[in-house]
C-alpha cells in the first residue's frame, strides 16, 4: 500500500501540528514494552471463561456445576443462580445499557451464544477446559432470525437521529421527473473484529473496583459499572493503556461485568479474555442492512425527488438502529425529499456501531444510486455531484461549517485521469481482464463531546497532560502531544501525554470521529490558561503547577451549523469475466477534513478506511443458519476479510478545509475513509462489466451468475 501527499499547505517551522510525527509510543509497541489489557501481572490473579448458549432462544433448566468444580484448578462457577445482582435501569453515556453486558440475572436466553456462565480457575487452561465441560441444559422455544425488507414487524426508530424526514410531495416530483431510479441495495451482517481480543482484568484495591481493560473510553466503562454495581463513580477505576483496536466494539461488554462479578464473589483478582468466537456474540456488529432509493430527476441530472428507506436489525432485548439512510441528510438535496430508518427485532446478539455507522453501508447505496442516475441521464458522475451540490444541509436547512466536497472531486479527478474516462461499460482491456473506474462521495459528521484536560508545568521545564482520552490505535497520543505542544508553545519532546485513565476525569470516547477534536479542545483550553499563569512570574513548585479546563460550556455553546468531513473515492477495477474475481488495482481518496494534527497518522487511518471499504465491497459477509440462529464460520477463519495481496496501491490526501468559526479546525479522520470506498468500487465494476452489482459483497460467484451479461462470458 502507498501513500502519497500534496494537498496540505506546508506547517510553519515552530509548529508541531501539521508536521508528520511518529508515534510517541511507537518503540515501546515494537519492542513489547507496551502492554495491553490481558499482558498486565496480578498477584493471586483467577481466570474466568464465559460459558455461551447453544440453543438461539429458550430458557436454563439447569447448570450442571458439581463435576466442573472437581476439575483441577477450578475455585467456582457463576450463574443466574449464584451471581450478584446488578442494575441496567438507568441511562449511561450512549443510552440504556444493552442486557447482554448485565450477565447471569435470569434463566431466559434470547440469542445463541448468550453468556449462561463463567468457570474461574487457577489457570487459563483449567478454565477453558472446565468451561467447555460444564453441562447446561435448556429448553427450547422456537427462534426466529429471518431478516426480509418485506416483513410487516418492522418499525420507525428515533436513535440519535429521528427515524423519519420528508418535505414536499414524492409522487407528484417523482412523475413529473425526466429519468426514474427506484432500487434495492443490501449489505450484509459485519463484524470488527479487532486485532486485540476484549479483555479485562478486575480486582478491588482500597475499598475501589479496579479494572484494567481494552476500551475506547476508560471513563464510559468506569460510569456504566458503577451504575451497574450500584457504587459511587470514586469508587470505580478504569485503566485503559494501550488498545489494540476498536471500531466501535468496546465500550461496556459482557467479559467486563463477569470480571468484576467474579473479583467481588472471590476478593481477588479476575480476568476474562474473549476468543475469537465469543467475539463475534458478544462484542456486536454492522446489521445488515436492505435499504431502497428511489431518485427522480429533470434531464439535466438535477434532482426533483429523493427518497432513502432502510431497513436493519436488532435483538429482542436491546435496540440499536443502524441509520443508513442519515447520509441522505446531508448529502443532496432535492423539492421532494424523505428519508426513513426502520428496524426489525430478531433473535440475535444486538448490533453496534461499527466504523462509520449508517454512512458506511448508506452510502453504498446511495452513492451506487446516484452513480446509476448518471447512466440513465447520459451525464458524468462527478459533473452529477456538481449539479446537485445544495447550499444548505437538506433536512436541518442550517449552513454547513465548510463544505468543501467539490474541492475534493476537482483534485481527486485531476490526480485519477478522470477527463480520460471513456464513459461506455464493458469497453476497456487488459488481456483477459475488463477494466472500469468509478466514484463516490464521503461524508461523516464531525462532532465535539465535553471534555476535562489537567495540564502541568513541571519544576523540570516540561509539561504533563493527562487526560481521559483512548488511543484504540489511530494515534491519539502522538496527536495530542502536537496540539499540547503548540498550545503551549513548546516542544513535543517537552510534552508527556498520560490517557486511558477514569481518574482523570470526563472525556470523549474515541468514537464518531470526535476523540481528537473533543480532546484538543479540552488541552487547548487548559494551556492557554497556564501559559498566562506562567506569563505572571509564578515560581514553579516541586510538585508543579496544574490547570484542569472544563469545556461543557462551551461545546454547548458551539453556534449550529453542520459540521461533516467530506470526500471524493475514486477506484480502478480488473473483473475476470471466466473466474468472476475482481481485483482493485488502484483506489485514490481526496478528503476534506478540517485541520490535520498529523500527516502521518492522519493518512494511515484514512488509507486503512479505504482498505476496509475495499473488504465490505468485496469480501466481507457473516451468514446466518436459520436452523441453529447462528453464524457460519464466527472466527477469521471463516470470516472472509481482505489480505495483504487484495490491496492495491492506495492514495489518501486532503485539501484545505478551513472554518472560520470553528474553535478547533479538527474535524476527525477515523470513519470518512471508509465512506463511498464500497460504492466507488462497485460502480468501477459496473463500468468494467456493464452490470450493476447492488448486493454487497461483490463475490465470484455473483459476477459469474452475471453470466452472458457480460462482455465476451
Amino acid at each position: 500500500m502507498t501513500t502519497t501527499t500534496t494537498g496540505a499547505a506546508a506547517p510553519s517551522a515552530n509548529r508541531a501540528v501539521g508536521t508528520a510525527h511518529t508515534r510517541v509510543e511507537g518503540r515501546d509497541k515494537v519492542t513489547g514494552a507496551a502492554r495491553y489489557a490481558a499482558d498486565i501481572p496480578f498477584t493471586e490473579l483467577a481466570y474466568g471463561w464465559l460459558v455461551l448458549s447453544t440453543v438461539a432462544r429458550g430458557r436454563i433448566q439447569s447448570v450442571e456445576t458439581g463435576p466442573v468444580l472437581e476439575m483441577p484448578g477450578v475455585i467456582t462457577v457463576l450463574h443466574h443462580g449464584n451471581a450478584p445482582r446488578v442494575d441496567t435501569d438507568y441511562a449511561g453515556m450512549v443510552g440504556p445499557p444493552d442486557p447482554t453486558a448485565a450477565v447471569f440475572q435470569h434463566d431466559r436466553v434470547p440469542h445463541l451464544g448468550w453468556p449462561v456462565a463463567m468457570v474461574v480457575a487457577e489457570t487459563p487452561e483449567q478454565a477453558r477446559e472446565a468451561a467447555e465441560s460444564l453441562v447446561v441444559r435448556y429448553r427450547t422455544e422456537p427462534h426466529d432470525v429471518e431478516f426480509s425488507a418485506g416483513r410487516p414487524d418492522a418499525y420507525p426508530v428515533d436513535g440519535f437521529m429521528p427515524a423519519i424526514t420528508e418535505k414536499g410531495d414524492q409522487a407528484a416530483e417523482l412523475a413529473a421527473s425526466a429519468v426514474v431510479v427506484d432500487e434495492e441495495y443490501t449489505t450484509p451482517e459485519e463484524h470488527h473484529s479487532s486485532m486485540e481480543p476484549h479483555a479485562a482484568t478486575a480486582r478491588w484495591e482500597d475499598g475501589r473496583l479496579d479494572l484494567v481493560d481494552s476500551n475506547q473510553s476508560a471513563i464510559w466503562v468506569a460510569d456504566e459499572l458503577a451504575k451497574m454495581f450500584s457504587l459511587d463513580l470514586s469508587s470505580v477505576r478504569v485503566r485503559s493503556e494501550h488498545v489494540g483496536g476498536g471500531f466501535g466494539s468496546k465500550g461496556l461488554r459482557a467479559h467486563q461485568v463477569a470480571a468484576a462479578m467474579g473479583a467481588t464473589v472471590l476478593q481477588r483478582p479476575v480476568r476474562v479474555v474473549l476468543t475469537r468466537r465469543q467475539v463475534f456474540s458478544l462484542t456486536g456488529y454492522r446489521s445488515p442492512t436492505v435499504q431502497r432509493v428511489r431518485l427522480g430527476a429533470d434531464a439535466d441530472g438535477r434532482l426533483r425527488a429523493l427518497e432513502h428507506d432502510s431497513l436493519s436489525l436488532t435483538s429482542t432485548v436491546h435496540q440499536f438502529i443502524e441509520p443508513s439512510a442519515g447520509v441522505a441528510r446531508v448529502m443532496y438535496d432535492a423539492d421532494a425529499h424523505r428519508t426513513a430508518n426502520r428496524v426489525l427485532r430478531l433473535d440475535v446478539p444486538t448490533p453496534t456501531f461499527m466504523r462509520a455507522p449508517g454512512e458506511a453501508p448508506g452510502s453504498f447505496a446511495l452513492e451506487s444510486a446516484l452513480d446509476e442516475l448518471a447512466e440513465k441521464c447520459g451525464i458524468d458522475p462527478v459533473e452529477l455531484r456538481v449539479r446537485n451540490e445544495p447550499e444548505r444541509a437538506p433536512v436541518s436547512g442550517l449552513p454547513f461549517g465548510s463544505r468543501n466536497l467539490l474541492a475534493c472531486f476537482r483534485e481527486g479527478s485531476r490526480r485519477f485521469g478522470w477527463a480520460d474516462r471513456d464513459p461506455r461499460p464493458g469497453v476497456r482491456r487488459d488481456g483477459r481482464w475488463l477494466l472500469g473506474t468509478g466514484t463516490a462521495a464521503a461524508s461523516f459528521h464531525a462532532g465535539a463531546l465535553p471534555s476535562t484536560a489537567a495540564v502541568t508545568a513541571e519544576a523540570d521545564g516540561g509539561f504533563t497532560v493527562r487526560i481521559g482520552a483512548a488511543d484504540i490505535g489511530t494515534g491519539a497520543r502522538t496527536a495530542l502531544t502536537l496540539i499540547a505542544a503548540d498550545a503551549l508553545d513548546t516542544t513535543p519532546d517537552r510534552v508527556r501525554v498520560h490517557i486511558g485513565d477514569s481518574d482523570f476525569g470526563p472525556a470523549s470516547i474515541a468514537g464518531g470521529s470526535m476523540g481528537t477534536r473533543s480532546w484538543a479542545w479540552a488541552i487547548t483550553v487548559a494551556a492557554a490558561e497556564l501559559r498566562e499563569r506562567l506569563a505572571l512570574g509564578a515560581d514553579i513548585p516541586p510538585e508543579g503547577i496544574t490547570v484542569r479546563s472544563d469545556t461543557t460550556q462551551a461545546v454547548g455553546s458551539l453556534a449550529p451549523k453542520e459540521r461533516h468531513s467530506f470526500g471524493a473515492q475514486f477506484a480502478e477495477v480488473a473483473v475476470d469475466p471466466a473466474t468472476g474475481e475482481v481485483r482493485v488495482r488502484r483506489m485514490l481518496g481526496i478528503f476534506a477534513a478540517g485541520r490535520i494534527v498529523n500527516p502521518l497518522t492522519a493518512r494511515n487511518q484514512l488509507a486503512g478506511g479505504m482498505a476496509w471499504g475495499l473488504s465490505m465491497a468485496l469480501h466481507e459477509e457473516a451468514v446466518r443458519d436459520r436452523a441453529s440462529g447462528g453464524l457460519y464460520g464466527p472466527d477469521l477463519a471463516g470470516y472472509h476479510v481482505a489480505a495483504h495481496a487484495d490491496i492495491p496501491p492506495i492514495e489518501a490526501d486532503w485539501v484545505a478545509d478551513e472554518d472560520p468559526e470553528d474553535p478547533v479546525g479538527i474535524k476527525g479522520v477515523g470513519e470518512i475513509g471508509i465512506v463511498g470506498a464500497a460504492a466507488a468500487i462497485a460502480n468501477a465494476v459496473w463500468h468494467a462489466t456493464g452490470v450493476r452489482y447492488r448486493h454487497l459483497p461483490i463475490r465470484p460467484d455473483r459476477v459469474l451468475q452475471a453470466g452472458t451479461a457480460l462482455p465476451d462470458a
